[in-house]
């Protein structure tokens, strides 16, 4: 273990990361523990600019210099996420999980002004990234926690996953899906073996309906984001989209909702880079609602934000304690993207990538053909953006696409 160097408020921050310096303030708004850089001595630049300390607790980012680079530990809450929590979960993920492939397209690429680098999260096994956040929580627990099954809520993604983790581990899955989830979805958690229950629409429906299998089943809950094991799972996709890219990236777009995908992106990505910015795609909805763009404007998590109404139907959770404080001080910028902009951005996909994306998925290349994207991050400055298509698992359904290709070969 390399020396640590510790500043006891952002106001008070050293030059040399090896002085200890006391907090000027009174009371200390923080605590930053920093290791030193091998050999000790030097300037060192720390990535957090911006600290809280709200309702006691403390909020803590370590950065530690090693010959390959600087490695990102955040803590809060007692809750500790660092590189090597990711390597540990890509051990596990690996074992199951694809490494999904980057894809490029020049039509799109030309009409952003800029290169994009898709990560095809939508090749992946149930269809989008979540496999991988349930396959380290489901992994990682121990036979005492397992014996009695799993239960989760989602609108559909995560409890695809959550299910075929599951099967994958021998132990049965207990899914609480709203009542409104897409029929493709609901499917696909039945053909994973996943035992589904139903619910109302709000959050306090499905933990509700959690709690009450909880009770009567003495299953272990898999968080669909807010929790260690999620995130360094979900944080896999960085370190690939890193190494496949060879660190040439200067900007990923990643969509968000409850932002376990975003903070292990940014634990990552930003372990490995840390000049790199981690931008979040968010939809703002018909009802003004994009939360996590409100909650980085506003520097506090807006717990009361309604939820949005929109097409991307994965994106509207909220975020949580730990998702927030890494989305609050690792990702650099919010882009809000209007529901006429994702359908644009699905059909580009659709026709010039040939390959299906559902709304949620869209919205981080929405984001990344928007003028506020332009404008914040001019092309001349980020040539090179990494876009992550999250999830493939589109509802045909609901628009009658089949049936309309079927009336179309009988008006013949």
């Amino acid at each position: 273990r390399r020396a640590r160097a510790r500043v006891e408020c952002p106001k008070c921050e050293a030059e040399d990361v090896n002085g200890l310096r006391s907090c000027t303030s009174s009371p200390p708004t923080n605590t930053h523990t920093r290791r030193a850089p091998p050999g000790g001595g030097g300037n060192f630049q720390s990535l957090l600019r911006r600290s809280e300390r709200t309702g006691g607790i403390h909020h803590s980012l370590i950065i530690h210099m090693t010959g390959q680079g600087e490695k990102v530990l955040f803590r809060e809450e007692g809750v500790e996420l660092s590189l090597d929590d990711v390597y540990d979960a890509r051990e596990i993920v690996s074992k199951h999980a694809k490494v999904t492939p980057i894809f490029t397209n020049s039509t799109i690429s030309g009409l952003c002004g800029r290169e994009l680098f898709f990560k095809m999260e939508v090749f992946q096994k149930t269809g989008s990234f979540k496999i991988r956040g349930a396959l380290n929580a489901i992994f990682s627990m121990t036979d005492e926690q397992a014996k009695n099954g799993v239960v989760t809520h989602s609108s559909g993604n995560h409890a695809q996953a959550t299910a075929l983790a599951a099967k994958l581990r021998g132990i049965p899955a207990y899914i609480v899906v709203p009542e409104n989830a897409p029929k493709v979805k609901v499917a696909a958690i039945k053909g994973y073996g996943g035992n589904i229950t139903f619910c109302g629409l709000t959050m306090q429906d499905r933990e509700d309906a959690c709690n009450k299998i909880q009770r009567e089943k003495g299953s272990h809950f898999v968080a669909p984001f807010n929790a260690k094991e999620t995130i360094c799972g979900q944080a896999t996709i960085g370190l690939e989209l890193m190494e496949q890219t060879e660190l040439g990236l200067d900007a990923i777009v990643v969509p968000i909702s409850g932002g376990g995908m975003i903070s292990g992106i940014a634990l990552a990505a930003k372990s490995l880079n840390p000049k790199i910015k981690i931008i979040a795609a968010e939809p703002r909805g018909v009802n003004d609602a994009a939360d996590a763009h409100k909650s980085k404007a506003a520097g506090a998590l807006q717990v009361d934000a309604v939820k949005p109404k929109t097409l991307a139907d994965g994106l509207q959770a909220k975020m949580g304690n730990l998702t927030w404080a890494v989305v609050r001080d690792l990702v650099d910028d919010v882009v809000v993207v209007e529901e006429a902009e994702i359908v644009s951005a699905m059909q580009l996909v659709y026709e010039r990538m040939k390959v299906v994306v559902e709304p949620s998925g869209a919205v981080g290349v929405a984001a990344a053909l928007s003028e506020e994207m332009a404008a914040k991050f001019p092309p001349q400055s980020f040539p090179r953006v990494g876009v992550v298509l999250c999830g493939g698992n589109a509802d045909f359904s609901v628009v009658d696409f089949w049936a309309n290709w079927t009336k179309r070969w009988q008006s013949f």
